[in-house]
């Protein structure tokens, strides 16, 4: 798969819980401490940036979170999309020191695809819906950052991990290693 394939179908995953999501349910609470449900859309178009700013690159920019998360969402992935479909950007390479000399696809693809592919797990569970995250690439990402694990840890990126059960299925695994409860549920709502 293309890093633009790629995006396209995790980015449009997302997109579907992003659309599902109620009006009401925008400021409700999240897996991620202090974070509300439009936050989660938030700080993915907020730090892609830095993945992108030092290249010379436009992207449309859409409302505000606070105001229209789901087109906010919508407008900023188009942007993605074009631009991971753009012949050029296999070409820029971005200059970040965590991550230095990766090309822009292929950085994109690594870090932030798979941070969409994780958050997808905090919206969905956060507003009710079930995340049906791809259990192979969940455990091919577990199987990926378990040997980092204090590395990850060190990053100030992840919480504790938290433990689950051996036979939990891979999805709760992922997520209790990224250090949310997989058994996290929205209070109810009065």
């Amino acid at each position: 798969m293309t890093p633009a394939e790629e995006f396209r179908e995790i980015g449009g995953r997302f997109g579907e819980v992003v659309d599902a999501v109620r009006p009401d349910q925008w400021d409700d609470p999240t897996p991620v401490p202090e974070w509300r449900a439009r936050d989660v859309v938030d700080h993915l178009i907020a730090w892609f940036p830095a993945l992108t700013h030092d290249l010379d690159v436009a992207f449309t920019v859409g409302p505000p979170t606070e105001t229209d998360p789901a087109e906010a969402w919508r407008t900023f992935a188009e942007g993605v999309i074009s631009l991971l479909e753009d012949p050029t950007a296999a070409a820029l390479v971005p200059t970040n020191p965590n991550f230095g000399g990766i090309p822009l696809d292929q950085a994109v693809s690594r870090f932030f695809t798979a941070d969409v592919f994780h958050h997808t797990w905090d919206l969905a569970t956060a507003t009710g819906q079930v995340p049906a995250l791809d259990p192979q690439r969940c455990e091919s990402m577990l199987a990926g950052m378990e040997p980092i694990d204090q590395l990850l840890r060190d990053s100030g990126q992840y919480g504790p991990r938290v433990e689950v059960p051996e036979d939990a299925d891979a999805e709760s695994r992922l997520v209790a290693f990224l250090g949310r409860d997989p058994y996290w549920a929205p209070p109810p709502r009065t």
